[in-house]
């Protein structure tokens, strides 16, 4: 008897806390969110509140000892301290965070943590507030063991948004499966000067191509609500106009006004707030002298107030600190802290931005308590609707089913197919026959695991990756001989073998060429806080692009032109295949060689997908969403300039190389039958604008046909010409497609003379075609007045 009162005494005891806490309302999962929310805000304190607003880096906060892996005594005394809510890039591996496939968590392992991290939340702290984990996901989760898909620009290549909106699904599953709950992802920036270090991870220079993509990731990730099983939120970035540099120095000024602002660089943002985003990052640039961490014109005027966004906003890292730091728009990190919460800004990426600095504000009245409410309330909300508080946990047994499997592959191939772009096929000498007695598959690019995917990439396991030499041996006859020579690499001359390269090409009987770009981080470069590359010229690797790589030219780095006159006098077929992060300077190739195949940076699946497009079993049909200088002296020299129309250099054309839009196929394409149909209704009217396109060959293909529109008169100065709408279709050998796309007065407005949005009467061109520069149809319509 004595014992089981002791027994009972003792259950009691532990269950207590628990019952306790089940009444308090905020634990009641049938309330509302806003009940609860409001519950919790009111039991904290003000160190809790601060606390919630800080998001730290996450990958020390675990402790892995063989198989084992708990929480580090790091976690212990973030949330002891400073009652941190959010970790970021807990799961990110890589030479920055110095954590490798032996120290880093395999995806069982990294359900592990992130379980250990929120039962330590849960059960040992006062209110038991489950953390954020936020997660480094732009083409695929950046952690050990996932899926790795081509980067942005690749994925707009596609022009397929369906498809990106299943690979945005599958990345959601697979960050799930180990416990984030937020993806960081879409990029949203335009890309107008790729001399900018980060230009691989956009969806190039278009406002309608990118909003089309953003959405589409959005959609992917977070599913039709938020809370639902394998779907996160994403984080739209860089807000605003980061990507548009002076001088294409990463995070620094740029100089746009208002209608540029609303007219280009807003509208992708809008469109992905529109369609329910959760979270959106600060960029690290100003704006007409405002950085936009501190821009309340931006963060509640258009943000909150004009889209109705509902979720957080974070900075990225640090950019708080620029304030007080780089900036110089605060004397000390208090007021810093004061000036962005007070702009609107939710979440310090970092700890260190708001943190002790947000609490000093707050205790000299430098924030009121109810700004700081609002932002806390506003991650709370959050927490609820994701449901962390009533499902913390993740199923460790599920994770191999959602991880890395084979159809999880099978969408990075597909992914990887359509985002190549056949920029030049002379003599149609792709694709090559699989029976070829002797191929020679050379440079830099070739076999190289790690410079084929890109910035924001995980360590990866030997043989998981598919480069381009694994995937034409798979490709090719058990007869046909692969020759493989690297040649040289992206930057490093110092080991360069062009001969053998050279004798390998004239033993054989076509050449495989690949050159290009990296954006492959190694242990022996330096990093700077925010994750930046740092550029030390005594230190040469591959890595010539990715964030912190700001180029002064376009240039092939190294030997590699060197070994592309060489591979080309030999006489051989050569085809040319980039694998790169910028558009790079084609011209002598362009010139000179045969065939040219543009991969971006292709992925995992890559190898095999490019060779499925060397070798006809796929028929490519991507298209460019970035145009390709001539010259560095071109930019900008994005399609859609403002009026008037280009002139030429003395030196050379105004046109780029290649334009937006652009892209070959195996098949050919003829377009016929324009129909334009006007109906106006009330206060919008809708056209319809219709075309048949036939494939003209003896092979099914995919055609990306592309609607632009010309605003013939208007009251403020538009562009020359601009995306409205476009669409991939598979169309069987000798037979037709109709396509139709429809417009509203939204689709045609300006940010007019009154600072207010109009649709202005007038003719409007509309110029159908498979490219910018490609036109093949023509038609107008003309408004009799203004909407």
């Amino acid at each position: 008897m004595k014992v089981r009162i002791l027994l009972l005494t003792a259950m009691t005891s532990l269950l207590c806390p628990q019952l306790q806490a089940q009444q308090f309302p905020y634990k009641n999962s049938t309330l509302p969110t806003e009940k609860r929310v409001n519950d919790l805000l009111g039991r904290m304190t003000v160190e809790e509140k601060v606390g919630q607003l800080s998001k730290l880096l996450g990958w020390d906060m675990y402790s892995k000892n063989g198989k084992q892996v708990t929480i580090s005594d790091k976690l212990r005394k973030a949330v002891k301290e400073q009652h941190i809510g959010l970790l970021w890039a807990t799961l990110r591996a890589d030479p920055w965070t110095q954590k490798t496939l032996l120290n880093g968590l395999n995806p069982v392992e990294a359900a592990r943590a992130t379980n250990a991290i929120q039962r330590y939340m849960v059960d040992s702290t006062r209110l038991g507030i489950p953390l954020l984990l936020s997660e480094e996901a732009p083409h695929g989760h950046m952690a050990i063991g996932a899926t790795v898909f081509p980067t942005a620009i690749g994925q707009a290549s596609t022009w397929n948004p369906r498809l990106i909106q299943d690979m945005a699904s599958t990345i959601a599953m697979e960050t799930y499966a180990v416990g984030g709950k937020n993806g960081y992802g879409p990029v949203l920036d335009l890309a107008r000067d790729p001399r900018w270090s980060r230009t691989e991870e956009t969806y190039g220079e278009d406002p309608y191509l990118i909003g089309q993509m953003g959405t589409a990731m959005i959609r992917g990730f977070q599913g039709d609500k938020l809370g639902d099983r394998d779907k996160i939120i994403g984080t739209l970035k860089h807000f605003v106009a980061y990507a548009a540099p002076d001088g294409g120095h990463n995070g620094e000024s740029v100089s746009f006004g208002e209608r540029s602002l609303r007219q280009y660089f807003l509208p992708p943002f809008e469109r992905a707030v529109k369609s329910g985003a959760g979270s959106v990052m600060t960029a690290y640039n100003s704006i007409d002298g405002i950085p936009c961490s501190a821009n309340p014109w931006l963060l509640k005027d258009i943000l909150r107030k004009d889209w109705g966004f509902s979720g957080f906003v974070v900075s990225d890292l640090l950019s708080i600190s620029g304030l007080n730091g780089g900036h110089a728009t605060a004397a000390t990190a208090e007021e810093a802290a004061s000036q962005s919460i007070h702009a609107g800004l939710d979440v310090d990426l970092s700890g260190t931005g708001y943190g002790p600095n947000l609490l000093k504000a707050v205790q000299q009245g430098l924030v009121e308590p109810a700004v700081l409410d609002t932002a806390v309330a506003r991650v709370l909300r959050m927490k609820f609707n994701l449901g962390l508080f009533d499902r913390p946990y993740v199923d460790e047994k599920l994770v191999a089913q959602k991880v890395a499997t084979v159809q999880n592959k099978m969408v990075a191939r597909q992914v990887a197919r359509e985002s190549i772009v056949l920029l030049k096929n002379d003599q149609h000498i792709l694709p090559l026959s699989k029976s070829l007695k002797r191929i020679a598959v050379i440079g830099p690019n070739a076999d190289n695991t790690y410079n084929q995917l890109g910035d924001y990439t995980a360590p990866q396991a030997e043989g998981k990756v598919q480069t381009l030499l694994t995937g034409i041996r798979a490709a090719v006859d058990k007869n046909t001989k692969i020759d493989y020579v690297k040649g040289c690499a992206i930057r490093d001359t110092s080991n360069s073998d062009i001969a053998a390269a050279v004798a390998a090409a004239k033993q054989a009987d076509a050449v495989v060429l690949v050159l290009g770009g990296s954006s492959a981080r190694d242990f022996k470069t330096s990093y700077q806080a925010t994750g930046a590359a740092n550029v030390d010229p005594n230190t040469v690797s591959d890595m010539e692009s990715g964030e912190g790589f700001d180029r002064v030219s376009l240039d092939m780095m190294g030997d590699q032109i060197k070994l592309l006159k060489a591979i080309q006098a030999t006489g051989k077929p050569v085809v040319l295949v980039t694998i790169m992060g910028r558009p790079l300077n084609l011209n002598w190739a362009a010139e000179h060689v045969p065939a040219i195949v543009n991969a971006w940076y292709p992925g995992q699946e890559g190898g095999l997908a490019i060779a499925d497009v060397l070798f006809g079993d796929y028929n490519p049909a991507g298209r460019l969403p970035i145009s390709v200088p001539r010259s560095v002296g071109q930019l900008p020299v994005h399609y859609n300039h403002t009026k008037p129309k280009h002139h030429d250099y003395v030196e050379m054309s105004a046109k780029p190389l290649y334009a937006f839009g652009y892209g070959l196929s195996y098949s050919s394409f003829d377009y016929s039958n324009l129909q334009v149909n006007l109906k106006e209704s009330g206060d919008d009217f809708f056209c319809t604008v219709s075309f048949d396109v036939a494939n003209m060959s003896k092979l099914a293909g995919d055609e990306v046909a592309q609607l632009y529109v010309v605003d013939e008169v208007s009251s403020v100065v538009t562009p020359v010409m601009q995306l409205k709408r476009f669409e991939r279709k598979n169309i069987a050998a000798g037979k037709t497609a109709s396509y139709s796309f429809q417009l509203s007065k939204e689709d045609l407005k300006l940010w007019s003379t009154s600072n207010a949005w109009k649709t202005e009467k007038g003719k409007f061109k509309f110029l159908v075609g498979a490219s910018s520069d490609d036109i093949r149809l023509k038609g107008e319509m003309e408004l009799t007045r203004d909407y």
